[in-house]
């Protein structure tokens, strides 16, 4: 199963956020993934088929071997959606 990794400064409330908004939006697109919510020290040592962060967050994520999708507002869910039904 493919994992999607949501990644903020602290690992708490806008990550927290996204990861409910990935979520439901993998239900919409009748997809399956494993998602979850880190701060941005743990995601460099983390794996995940697929990271989304803040843009700020996502240049800091740049040698990852997943891609990294950063937003430029963590709440555009039509992004999200389009992140996800692309890369999934």
């Amino acid at each position: 199963m493919k994992k999607v990794l949501i990644v903020c400064g602290n690992g708490l409330g806008s990550s927290f956020i996204v990861e409910m908004n990935v979520k439901k939006i993998l239900a919409e697109l009748n997809k399956q993934a494993e998602v979850t919510h880190t701060d941005l020290t743990s995601a460099k040592s983390e794996q995940a088929d697929l990271i989304i962060s803040a843009n700020d967050i996502a240049e800091q994520l740049a040698g990852h071997p997943a891609p990294v999708f950063g937003l430029s507002n963590l709440l555009d869910n039509g992004r999200i959606k389009a992140i996800l039904a692309e890369n999934l």
